[in-house]
């Protein structure tokens, strides 16, 4: 297991981003959360098996075909046992 909490910045607001990186982490059996945030960047915490991650973060740095992502950020954090899903927040 693998977890990240990464900061995606661009025009990712307004998009659909959010929503297209929740069914992403679904399809690859992630658990976590997404929101965006006040300087109009997205937050993301994701946890899974390491090729899931992976193949989530090279999703971020291309996100839904209408955002344009100009830079992922990302730290490698602790697993968080308490998630047992994936979701917008």
């Amino acid at each position: 297991m693998k977890a990240f909490k990464g900061t995606v910045r661009g025009r990712v607001q307004g998009v659909g981003f959010r929503y297209s990186t929740r069914d992403v982490a679904i399809r690859l059996g992630l658990h976590g959360w997404v929101r965006n945030t006040p300087d109009g960047a997205v937050s993301v915490f994701a946890q899974g098996e390491e090729v899931a991650i992976d193949r989530f973060l090279e999703y971020l740095q291309e996100g839904p075909r209408v955002a344009r992502v100009d830079a992922v950020m990302v730290d490698v954090v602790d697993i968080d046992l308490t998630l047992d899903r994936f979701e917008i927040r």
